[in-house]
């Protein structure tokens, strides 16, 4: 068996993101992830070229958007022989597909990839109650209108309502934001530190806006050319206003240190160091490891905890310590979250519990989310990963060196870590 491949991000792009309900409103699933695919073939000179294999999938999909990733790279310049796997992991979709795909890359069975991820809350389906969906059935059999209108017969008002998606967690019955109450609620989260990192995370967003850092990752969509959930001037103090989200008596997660509903679509490129070098791409770091778990959340772990058991497995795999990254991109699904994650990590009790000798110990908060991240930019749940692995990739090209850290929570108690290093 020959020896394992490094694999390298080459580029990477996203739509910008918006608010539901705003300036993607009319577009689809598909329509998002094309436009992310479009600017990443266009930005990496692809045209007529066959990719070894792409992975792409969305949380919130209609019924249409069966085959989705092969449907986009069919919509792209991309040669026409490039297989597509449409793919699902809740929030760590496109950060997993990447990981997957690094495997394939690595023993050698293609050179090349695209992990993407898309959604929209604006195009969210709506569903039927199986009674009403027999009916309908009936309805397009019958052979008169009076028959059409028999079928219906019966049905109260309930039953013929469209029933909404919904993205609570069916063996709890709770929201992902009533979870993470729970959470802020064990580990002793304050308010003002949830609103403090969610103010830091709009100003460091704000600051790389004004540094360029995201001129060249996004590709503009539908008019719209930067996120629009974006507050340059959000204050920790004017935040303090705000009234709980999940828990309206005791609750301590707000609209503002929760990510807002988005839509958006983003794309990472990965490869060879050859087949990038062979087309005049640049090397922009190594995806050298990557780790998922999951935890019994339904059995009282937090549904938002299993990146700390993902980001320990991965640190003994590595032989490396929690300190010994130079940027740290943390998914921040809420505040608390992150601050839940943080607490964990520096818990000898917590961290034993999952195998290591002890507290992993406390991170430079500097360096963590420093181009800002979710709650400021916004959280397209499929989308999420793979501009995470763009940004750290980017901030690694830099050329100070060094590595970064990637953690990921997803619904279900699940989690994707990765590591991500600078190259010569």
């Amino acid at each position: 068996m020959s020896a394992l491949r490094d694999v390298y991000v080459v580029a990477s792009t996203r739509t910008p993101f918006c608010r539901a309900y705003t300036g993607y409103a009319d577009l689809t699933n598909l329509d998002l992830l094309t436009a992310a695919m479009k600017g990443l073939v266009t930005k990496a000179n692809l045209k007529g070229v066959q990719i070894g294999e792409v992975t792409a999938g969305a949380v919130v999909v209609h019924s249409a958007d069966w085959n989705l990733a092969r449907e986009a790279v069919l919509n792209t310049d991309l040669a026409p022989q490039t297989p597509a796997t449409t793919m699902q992991m809740a929030c760590g979709t496109s950060l997993q597909g990447a990981l997957m795909l690094a495997a394939k890359i690595a023993t050698g069975e293609i050179d090349s990839a695209i992990a993407a991820g898309t959604d929209t809350i604006s195009d969210a389906p709506l569903t039927t109650s199986r009674k009403l969906a027999k009916r309908l059935v009936a309805a397009s059999k019958a052979k008169t209108l009076g028959a059409k209108a028999k079928a219906f017969k019966g049905l109260s008002l309930g039953e013929l309502a469209p029933i909404p998606p919904s993205t609570g967690e069916p063996r709890t019955g709770l929201s992902m934001g009533q979870h993470c109450e729970l959470m802020a609620k064990a580990w002793n989260i304050p308010r003002s530190e949830q609103d403090e990192l969610a103010a830091r995370s709009h100003h460091n967003a704000a600051q790389a806006y004004r540094d360029g850092f995201f001129d060249d990752l996004i590709t503009p969509c539908n008019g719209v050319l930067r996120d629009n959930n974006l507050r340059a001037d959000t204050k920790a103090s004017a935040l303090a206003d705000l009234r709980p989200a999940f828990d309206r008596k005791g609750g301590t997660l707000t609209a503002a240190n929760s990510t807002a509903l988005t839509d958006g679509a983003s794309a990472v490129l990965l490869a060879t160091r050859e087949w990038a070098e062979a087309r005049g791409l640049p090397i922009l770091a190594k995806l050298s490891m990557g780790q998922t778990a999951a935890n019994d959340f339904a059995g009282g772990d937090g549904l938002l905890m299993a990146p700390t058991q993902a980001v320990a497995n991965l640190l003994k795999r590595a032989n490396l310590s929690l300190q010994d990254f130079d940027y740290y991109e943390i998914h921040e699904a809420f505040a608390a979250q992150v601050l839940c994650t943080l607490k964990a990590w520096e818990s000898d009790d917590y961290c034993r519990e999952m195998g290591a000798d002890g507290a992993l110990g406390a991170i430079d908060q500097a360096k963590m989310n420093v181009t800002g991240s979710s709650l400021a930019l916004g959280h397209p749940f499929a989308a999420t990963g793979a501009r995470v692995l763009g940004t750290a990739a980017k901030l690694l090209s830099s050329g100070s060196g060094g590595r970064a850290l990637i953690s990921v929570c997803t619904a279900g108690g699940m989690g994707v870590a990765a590591i991500v290093e600078a190259v010569d």
